[in-house]
């Protein structure tokens, strides 16, 4: 049901350092919710390179900030290399503080980093919170290894400001699929503020472009944001080399942070192989998916939930390094019965990938092995900030004829 809220204000916060993720995730969420309030403005701040590769409903916008780039090993350098990293991020948490000053949101949701990168919003979550913003953290359903993510939050002192700063945290996905806190010794002023909202269920868009999706069946294969992605789509490229038997049509998208050194060299090896078509890059992403008969994925969390969305055969060859999040979502999946998984060493077997290749698109869709699995986040989400609203609107006109 649309519900109407005039002069309404989301900010959102994406930081973007490595792939597509964090972006994605944020205008999904922001595109369901204008969808179900009307007279509601979003705004996101991001420090994706390539915001503006994407569409936006109306009254979603986007603030670019400077962008940062997270290195293999976890280290973060300014992706203008003749400015030092501090001046970077000392520009980017002015210009996120001097948004949300001149924005003045109702809601400021954050995605993912509690504090931003390197703590860029912490000044600004202090500042809205004496202005009465509702204040939102999003995590997704899986974090990182639980030891590394203790390490990390216990030297910024997070688990303490995020009871103290947010009034809720939700968290992307089911409380049966995994809890992103596991490990950690959380105390109660965080606890009490956590709500599983499920995973963000994924659409088309209305308006499709005719001819976008390619002709006949084919396997698509997508390491989402590209920039670790080489060793997954060599892999492939190298399976179908060595199997004359693997025919079935793939469809491979690089993705945009895709090194430009390997990606000539992968799109000079695919041009050698009659049923591999390669893209490298493509903005709706979903349509791809819906059309595809099977998805091979690293299982992000964006590619993981258009996977169910869209109710798709899936094998997933999970990223292991820095971060240990989509190893952890893909064995839980995998145990669950959802998708099937190859470790990277698995996959780099080239007969051990034709095999599982040749197999996939006779793979159970998840909703045969788990017929109970639902999709509600965006729902839910427009749900709780709907009565947040509407409670904040009985909250002004009893003040209002109070003051009458």
């Amino acid at each position: 049901m649309t519900r109407r809220y005039d002069n309404t204000r989301i900010l959102m916060y994406s930081h973007d350092t490595f792939g597509l993720g964090h972006l994605r995730r944020c205008r999904a969420i922001a595109h369901s919710l204008v969808e179900h309030a009307r007279g509601l403005s979003i705004l996101i701040i991001s420090g994706s390179t390539i915001a503006g590769a994407f569409d936006y409903r109306a009254r979603v916008d986007f603030v670019k900030i400077p962008s940062v780039i997270k290195l293999r090993n976890g280290e973060y350098t300014s992706l203008d290399r003749h400015i030092d990293l501090q001046e970077t991020l000392m520009m980017r948490q002015s210009i996120i503080r001097h948004t949300a000053d001149t924005f003045q949101p109702d809601i400021f949701i954050v995605d993912k980093e509690p504090l931003g990168l390197r703590g860029e919003v912490e000044d600004t979550l202090a500042y809205l919170k004496t202005k009465g913003t509702i204040l939102v953290l999003g995590l997704r359903e899986v974090m990182d290894a639980p030891d590394l993510l203790d390490a990390e939050w216990k030297q910024r002192d997070v688990l303490r400001k995020i009871g103290m700063l947010y009034d809720a945290i939700w968290v992307y996905g089911p409380p049966d699929f995994y809890n992103p806190l596991t490990g950690l010794d959380v105390p109660e002023s965080v606890k009490s503020k956590l709500q599983y909202v499920g995973f963000l269920q994924r659409e088309l868009n209305a308006e499709e472009i005719p001819g976008h999706r390619p002709e006949g069946d084919y396997i698509l294969v997508t390491p989402g944001g590209g920039g670790d992605g080489a060793e997954l789509i060599h892999n492939v490229l190298h399976a179908y080399q060595q199997d004359p038997d693997l025919t079935y049509k793939a469809v491979i998208v690089l993705g945009p942070y895709m090194p430009a050194r390997q990606r000539r060299k992968l799109m000079k090896k695919g041009m050698k192989l009659a049923s591999v078509k390669i893209i490298e890059f493509d903005n709706q992403m979903e349509d791809l998916v819906a059309g595809a008969k099977a998805v091979v994925a690293m299982g992000g969390y964006n590619t993981y939930c258009e996977i169910l969305s869209f109710d798709k055969p899936a094998l997933i060859v999970p990223r292991t390094v820095p971060r240990q999040e989509q190893l952890i979502r893909a064995r839980r999946a995998a145990e669950l019965g959802l998708i099937d998984m190859l470790l990277p060493e698995e996959a780099a077997d080239a007969h051990r990938l034709a095999e599982a290749l040749k197999a996939l698109p006779a793979r159970p869709r998840p909703s045969q092995s788990q017929p109970e699995l639902r999709l509600e986040g965006l729902m839910r989400i427009s749900e709780i900030v709907g009565n947040w609203l509407d409670k904040r609107s009985h909250q002004h006109l009893s003040v209002v004829e109070r003051l009458s």
